[in-house]
């Protein structure tokens, strides 16, 4: 049974080029949606005070339930961080698939190009240097941190262009000089903002409430949507400069508004939850097996995996070691860091 069906089938017999444009089922939507639910509501339902399910739904739908206390857990604690998981996940998967779109690389990630850390940088000045400022601050600090990271990586990669090899590259050097910067950072800062900062660098939504809510809603709902209407455009791209070109699009500049849009929905992430690795790299290869590398498709159903994945995640963090947590970018570095060295392995000889 095919999860895809094809809608749109362009040939340019000129070039030699061929693509099909597939949407996904409403089936593979419906179903990830659906997961992605039962997840927040096990999530919700599940912990140090476990909730039955059939009064969790109650509790969201407003009905009366025996225990009182269970909408303070449900609403106030629970469900808010259940969103942040699931919204950080999304938002990290779109990125991830815009930036391996963009580079024509298997391997490509915000997490491995560079962005997330950057972004990262970006919000752990805040944290150190200003410890009071608003968490409205943190997305835009990130989003800074972020675009710094990729305009650098730009302006390295670029010669008559910019390379998908030459981005990749300079990616990771450049992470690797951030990453040496935040460890300056956070040796030299107050010893208790830095206990808060090297959890939050691990990749965390431990006390995560509406407040961090709220300001990460505008940016993933903005960049989000942006990238949806640019999907075309990376599905062109990813022919080849020339071919695109030859279609009337405009290379550097939509290649541009595409790294504008990855940067801030990694960055708005990377400022609510800290760094949560690979799932920029996992969820757009996961999604490729269930719709196809249109991102028309690709783009919603990646986003509904990342979700899934984070709020997994944060899940098992909780129950695994009970009491003790385990910080859900933890959990994702043990699945994601294998996975890598497999598509490392799987890619070669190309």
């Amino acid at each position: 049974m095919t999860l895809t069906k094809p809608w749109l089938s362009v040939r340019l017999r000129p070039l030699g080029v061929s693509f099909r444009v597939s949407r996904p089922t409403p089936w593979v939507l419906g179903g990830l949606g659906l997961l992605l639910i039962l997840l927040v509501g096990l999530h919700i339902s599940q912990g140090e005070y476990p909730i039955p399910l059939g009064a969790v739904l109650a509790t969201l739908l407003g009905l009366p339930v025996a225990d009182p206390s269970h909408a303070f857990v449900v609403l106030d604690l629970r469900l808010p961080r259940a969103l942040v998981a699931a919204l950080v996940g999304m938002g990290l998967a779109i990125a991830g698939t815009i930036i391996q779109g963009l580079t024509r690389n298997p391997l490509a990630a915000p997490e491995i190009i560079g962005i997330n850390a950057g972004a990262g940088l970006g919000a752990l000045l805040v944290l150190v240097l200003f410890p009071s400022a608003s968490l409205v601050s943190l997305p835009i600090a990130a989003f800074g941190g972020g675009l710094g990271a990729a305009i650098a990586i730009y302006a390295l990669a670029w010669n008559r262009g910019s390379s998908p090899l030459r981005l990749i590259l300079m990616g990771i050097g450049l992470t690797a000089l951030l990453g040496a910067l935040t460890n300056i950072l956070v040796t030299f800062g107050d010893i208790n903002v830095v206990g808060q900062a090297l959890v939050w660098l691990t990749g965390s939504v431990y006390g995560r409430g509406w407040q961090h809510v709220g300001p990460l809603v505008p940016w993933l709902l903005g960049a989000g949507a942006a990238a949806m209407l640019l999907a075309r455009d990376l599905n062109t791209l990813n022919l080849g400069d020339e071919v695109a070109q030859s279609l009337g699009i405009g290379v550097e500049r939509q290649r541009s508004l595409l790294l504008l849009c990855a940067v801030a929905l990694a960055g708005a992430s990377v400022a609510i939850a800290g760094n949560v690795g690979f799932v920029g790299l996992m969820a757009p290869h996961l999604s490729r097996q269930l719709v196809g590398p249109s991102h028309e498709g690709l783009l919603p159903t990646a986003a509904l995996v990342g979700g899934c994945m984070v709020t997994l995640a944060d899940l098992v963090g909780r129950l695994v070691f009970a009491p003790l947590e385990l910080p859900c970018g933890v959990v994702t570095a043990v699945v994601g860091a294998p996975y890598f060295l497999y598509l490392l392995y799987r890619n070669r000889n190309a």
